[in-house]
């Protein structure tokens, strides 16, 4: 039996290999290792407490320590622990699952198909719009448009879909009939004199000039987040859903909205669809579906989509697709009782109350000598930084400052100069004090550095 090294530190360092890490860096410095979570906060192996402002991965929605998801998944584990949904197979808690999604949706859809996370439930998006549009007899609409700085996943054909370097560097990524159009980042997109109305006009208008160059009878959907996450915490100017959809519809082009991020009330509502007016034929949803305490994701598709899907199967026999674990009565169960949860808290008045101070706290950073814009809506924000010195390198002060939080008992994620904010949904204007004074102290102790 080969020796383990005595800390948890080293072990570590000798086994696992991390997401988003630089695997040499990982050697030197070793991880930080969270042993136990409470509300917004989380605590390490040193006793060390962090406000978690990026509620994991963007997804603890109801907080660490929640005993009713708990529970929840101790009474499933000893009913059921584990069944299928292969072959004509079902169990409770998928089928009363897909009931409540469907119910709760915004638009009308058809049907659920359960997964395991939001780059699986993309990747089942992708398979089913190729199925569709052969079953369609339309073999030559296989293409699919995203956008730049879009993030869809990381498996092969959700990774393509993301719209970020680093995603696809040394992975041979994007694969073939996957484009990318403009990001709508304003301040870093827009032309020189070009007021935001114009450039959610530009933005429409550049898709169009891409549908047509490719040829509209070979694009089959279009992706996109209702507000960018992982690219940055994207949002969309006024105007833009409202000139992208219609150009869309106009050359009968699929619309999945990715609400991976936003679903389940982060953008204000309960899924950023109705935020932002859209009308999607199909909705991938995860994280925050179970709060993250299972692995489970969801992809909601109309009857325009699985008519077609359904009449091929039928005459191919089978609809030749399934995850093992997918809609897991675990997972399954915890999702039901988080949603529950939610509405007899009533977590979008939560929301609703506790966001203005979010927002208000998070915009007066553009006051600060190191901050050259924020972004927000909902309980998701961001602040841009940059400094003549260190934004030479890019990722340079954004990971200056991710230290210095952490430093200073604050977790945040920067995406290269970015520093998000995306704290569970329960927390409290007090707590938002609280993180937001952290995060300007540790920019004061930077700047004066500087």
């Amino acid at each position: 039996m080969t020796h383990l090294p005595n800390s948890i530190e080293a072990r570590d360092i000798a086994y696992q290999l991390h997401a988003y890490t630089d695997a040499r860096k990982h050697e030197d410095i070793g991880p930080m290792v969270i042993e136990k979570g409470d509300g917004i906060y989380v605590e390490d192996n040193s006793g060390k407490r962090y406000i978690e402002a990026m509620a994991g991965l963007w997804s603890v929605a109801l907080g660490f320590g929640e005993k009713r998801l708990v529970e929840a998944a101790t009474r499933q584990m000893e009913k059921l622990p584990f069944y299928h949904t292969f072959t004509h197979k079902t169990h409770g808690p998928s089928v009363e699952l897909a009931e409540m999604l469907v119910n709760m949706a915004p638009v009308p859809m058809s049907k659920v198909y359960f997964t395991n996370s939001g780059s699986e439930a993309n990747d089942t998006a992708i398979k089913l719009i190729w199925y569709r549009s052969n079953a369609l007899g339309q073999p030559e609409r296989k293409k699919i448009i995203s956008r730049v700085r879009g993030y869809h996943g990381v498996t092969v054909a959700s990774a393509s879909l993301t719209g970020l370097p680093n995603n696809h560097r040394s992975f041979d990524l994007p694969i073939a009939n996957i484009l990318h159009t403009t990001s709508p980042h304003y301040r870093t997109m827009k032309k020189d004199g070009e007021d935001e109305a114009a450039f959610a006009r530009r933005c429409a208008q550049d898709l169009e000039d891409l549908i047509l160059a490719e040829g509209p009878e070979t694009i089959a959907a279009f992706f996109g987040e209702p507000v960018m996450g992982a690219g940055g915490v994207v949002i969309p100017p006024d105007g833009y859903w409202e000139a992208v959809q219609p150009i869309l519809k106009k050359y009968d082009i699929l619309f999945v909205a990715d609400e991976v991020i936003c679903g389940f009330g982060r953008t204000g509502e309960m899924f950023g669809t109705k935020t932002y007016n859209l009308q999607p034929d199909m909705m991938t949803l995860s994280k925050q579906l179970s709060s993250s305490y299972l692995p489970i994701s969801a992809l909601m598709v109309n009857e325009k989509v699985y008519g077609p899907v359904a009449d091929e199967s039928h005459k191919i026999g089978v609809w030749g697709h399934g995850y093992t674990a997918s809609g897991h009565p675990v997972a399954a169960a915890v999702a039901l009782e988080n949603l529950k949860i939610m509405e007899e808290r009533d977590i979008l008045s939560h929301i609703k109350s506790v966001s203005p101070k979010f927002l208000s706290r998070l915009n007066a950073f553009n006051d600060h000598p190191l901050v050259v814009e924020t972004r927000g809506i909902g309980l998701i924000g961001a602040i841009e930084l940059a400094h003549d010195e260190l934004s030479k390198t890019p990722g340079a002060l954004g990971a200056k400052a991710n230290a210095e939080f952490h430093a200073n008992g604050l977790i945040s994620r920067n995406m290269i100069d970015a520093l998000a904010f995306c704290p569970p949904l329960i927390i409290s204007e007090k707590q938002i004090d609280e993180m937001f004074d952290i995060a300007e102290a540790s920019l004061d102790n930077i700047a004066k550095a500087l």
